[in-house]
């Protein structure tokens, strides 16, 4: 089934409308990853949980044993660490009294939950992602459509790629890194010399921990998991090439979990800025609803086709957004 499915309205109950033309994530019995964003501390543009409480209510309703979760995530602020993520998600309502389910980290407490899976693009060999995605029977991919700082919009192949990376994957994402330590923040905890592969990262018997560049192999393992972010982080990166790795990603992630997924987009509150900043964000496109399907190329191309490209192109001026469309197709990510 590769056929579009979009309904006006704004009530959970059109969202269930929504989900009863879809086919089931999996059999009766078993588990089921609800996918979304519960916003970041003091941001006020996310997702209302009545959405995700009723998407539980339709797989229970089937037998299925429904959970919700994100990914810790590699800036400070309310979702850095497991146990600051679910303190923010329950400030926002994102609890299990709630909303009925489970609400888990897939990339554990830690951060290290993680596994490694075939890549295969230009960029990536291999791909670094939560391993819930090898834990669970199935997934609704359910999105919040709006607008992003670096890749122009954010629905749903963000939502698989970044939002199901690891630590290490997002910083792999934004920009190719070496490490580089602001000693003050250091507290010689060894953790970067623990997590680098090729023994690169060395903590002394005394003083700081050093890093071999010419061993250093930029997998961004130890800028991701240092717990006192000691390790710089570099945002800055080409931002044509962020779209092709936000889509490699998103392709190998696919790869593992797409025959067992469905994918929701809500077209509501479209704000000019990511659920993973705080504050409160000008609207730049009016509601429509939901929009699914079970592909998130074709659900993302469908979204976009009923806003219009004008509001993200007018806020995020010269944006090269389209190239995750043409490259997913290029790499063969598409139904």
């Amino acid at each position: 089934m590769n056929d579009i499915i979009k309904l006006q309205g704004n009530t959970p109950e059109t969202l269930r409308r929504c989900l009863d033309r879809l086919p089931k994530p999996c059999a009766s019995g078993g588990s089921v990853g609800i996918k979304l964003h519960w916003g970041e501390r003091g941001n006020h543009s996310f997702l209302h949980p009545h959405y995700a409480r009723e998407i539980v209510r339709w797989l229970r309703d089937a037998g299925m044993r429904p959970f919700v979760f994100d990914t810790t995530v590699l800036y400070s602020g309310g979702r850095r660490t497991a146990a600051d993520s679910l303190k923010t998600a329950a400030a926002h309502d994102f609890t299990e009294e709630y909303l009925g389910c489970p609400v888990l980290i897939g990339d554990g407490s830690d951060g290290r939950d993680v596994l490694d899976i075939p890549g295969g693009g230009k960029y990536f060999p291999t791909v670094q992602a939560a391993a819930i995605i090898d834990k669970t029977d199935g997934f609704v991919l359910f999105s919040h459509f709006k607008g992003h700082i670096e890749s122009g919009f954010g629905g749903a192949i963000k939502n698989l790629s970044m939002g199901l990376a690891s630590r290490a994957q997002k910083q792999r994402m934004h920009a190719d890194a070496h490490p580089q330590l602001n000693a003050g923040k250091c507290t010689r905890c060894g953790l970067c010399a623990e997590v680098c592969p090729t023994g690169a990262a060395v903590l002394p018997a005394d003083g700081e921990p050093t890093y071999d560049l010419k061993t250093c192999v930029g997998c961004s393992q130890c800028i991701a998991l240092c717990p006192q972010m000691a390790l710089k982080i570099i945002w800055k990166t080409d931002f044509g090439a962020f779209q092709e790795r936000l889509v490699e990603t998103a392709a190998a992630i696919w790869n593992v979990i797409g025959k067992r997924t469905i994918v929701v987009n809500a077209l509501l509150n479209i704000t000019s800025e990511c659920d993973c900043m705080p504050g409160t964000h000008p609207v730049i496109a009016a509601d429509y609803g939901f929009i699914a399907g079970m592909h998130p190329l074709t659900v993302d191309e469908a979204s976009i086709a009923q806003t219009g490209a004008g509001p993200f192109d007018r806020a995020h001026e010269g944006l090269p957004w389209a190239r995750q469309f043409t490259y997913a197709r290029e790499i063969g990510f598409q139904p």
